[in-house]
């Protein structure tokens, strides 16, 4: 399995208020995911651009169990945790 399809991953700035509010909403659910600061980790700022043709750190992205959501409304993410199978 690659590390894509496992969990929550937010591909995201510390800076970015976009990025804190997803962070928050997690949070407030309860639910696990890791948090990956594109500025600051090369190596996962390679592993977001790998998501993209363009190449471009396109942030705050969320994978939901290989699922790419690029700054979804929070509906729609909550459709994809539920759909991938994660208690909200």
């Amino acid at each position: 399995m690659k590390v894509f399809d496992k969990g929550i991953r937010v591909y995201g700035a510390e800076r970015c208020h976009k990025t804190r509010f997803y962070i928050d909403f997690l949070k407030k659910k309860n639910l696990d995911f890791v948090f990956l600061d594109v500025e600051k980790d090369a190596e996962a700022a390679l592993e977001l651009k790998s998501l993209y043709t363009t190449g471009k750190l396109n942030f705050p992205t969320i994978l939901v169990r290989g699922k790419k959501l690029r700054n979804p409304r929070i509906e729609e993410l909550e459709k994809w945790i539920l759909k991938k199978g994660i208690k909200l």
